[in-house]
């Protein structure tokens, strides 16, 4: 399977960090988020990735073009960000002998067992995202759920939130989710593409470690919360 990296962002609530490094390559323990997605995309057979940049992006693709270690990897620099969703559509062609991909927001730190969630993915589905319960839901994109965990209500940064259940910015995408993607500058997943796929959508709860580097609080909370991958593997093997 191929992957989307997104990492184009400013990482504006992380400042002082990201002034001069990109929010993909700040460290956590010591190790840059992007190596970390890189090494994990590396255990689930991941065997290609396409990263788009934008803050910061020489230092990105100086990072990329050392790496060597089983995942090929293909930068795109976008001058204006596309939208999350924006550049799944400017790079259809890439995927477009897949039947499924993945999709990864970069600034998402975790340890997630991806085999399990791609053996919960049916064709049926023109999506499969990963879901976790959060304490400030109207932060984050909301789901509600039916009782085959079909997708029946998404909400991005609702006001008024109907359940405290997020999208996690791990996600399978197919072709049909591309073709609900509006053709609009600055298109976003969230708030653009998965309100359109209510019904069509199914939500896969995540158990493993999981935290938005979003702030620089949770950046410093990850310092000392954080397992790292290999405590993970040892998890994942108990489970099986």
């Amino acid at each position: 399977m191929k992957a989307f990296l997104l990492a184009a962002g400013h990482g504006t609530r992380l400042r002082p960090h990201t002034d001069a490094v990109p929010k993909c390559l700040l460290p956590i323990q010591g190790v840059p988020m992007l190596e970390i997605w890189l090494r994990l995309c590396r255990r689930h057979r991941v065997s290609e990735v396409l990263v788009n940049t934008h803050a910061h992006a020489a230092a990105v693709e100086e990072f990329l073009s050392r790496w060597r270690d089983g995942v090929r990897v293909r930068v795109v620099e976008e001058p204006e960000l596309f939208g999350s969703a924006g550049t799944l559509r400017a790079n259809r062609k890439w995927v477009a002998s897949e039947d499924k991909f993945w999709v990864f927001y970069a600034d998402v730190l975790t340890c997630a067992d991806l085999d399990s969630m791609l053996r919960f993915h049916s064709s049926e589905n023109a999506a499969t995202i990963g879901v976790y319960e959060v304490p400030d839901p109207q932060r984050c994109g909301i789901v509600t759920l039916d009782q085959n965990n079909v997708v029946r209500s998404f909400v991005e940064k609702p006001a008024k939130p109907s359940s405290n259940l997020a999208f996690t910015g791990i996600m399978i995408a197919t072709n049909a989710f591309l073709d609900a993607i509006p053709e609009k500058q600055g298109a976003d997943i969230g708030f653009d593409v998965l309100p359109r796929l209510v019904g069509k959508t199914r939500a896969y709860p995540i158990q493993d470690y999981l935290l938005d580097i979003g702030t620089r609080e949770n950046y410093e909370r990850a310092q000392v919360s954080w397992p790292g991958l290999a405590a993970a593997r040892a998890t994942e093997g108990s489970r099986r």
